[in-house]
């Protein structure tokens, strides 16, 4: 499990100070992304080295309670379970009080362009 913290921003809240729900996907994405580089890779390095993608084929997100405008949420992500061609992320939020936020998960398929530079599903030729 890997974890990292985030201070919630004012662009990250609506007007009576509570996280936009949409955000907490977005830090899914970031807390994702924080995951890899702590495991000696960034995201741009896969897709440009490696030049494999990974598109989102599905994204969760179930609310508990909300985070507030300053506080520091920490972000939870581990590798839920992987295929051939697709990768389980699960996600946790937890506020300062140690209260679960939201939890969520997203999967991903494994693609690559073809010599024309067009995406397709590395799934669908395995």
């Amino acid at each position: 499990m890997h974890r990292f913290e985030l201070r919630v921003r004012y662009g990250d809240v609506d007007q009576m100070g509570w996280v936009y729900y949409g955000n907490y996907l977005r830090w899914f994405e970031i807390a994702r992304a924080e995951m890899l580089r702590s495991l000696g890779r960034s995201y741009r390095e896969v897709e440009d080295d490696l030049g494999v993608l990974m598109p989102v084929l599905e994204a969760r997100c179930r609310y508990f309670r909300g985070a507030r405008y300053d506080e520091l949420v920490t972000l939870t992500t581990g590798l839920l379970d992987h295929g051939r061609a697709t990768m389980r992320f699960g996600y946790r939020i937890l506020g300062e009080d140690g209260e679960t936020c939201a939890i969520g998960l997203t999967e991903h398929c494994f693609t690559t362009r073809d010599a024309n530079g067009n995406t397709f599903r590395l799934s669908d030729h395995l």
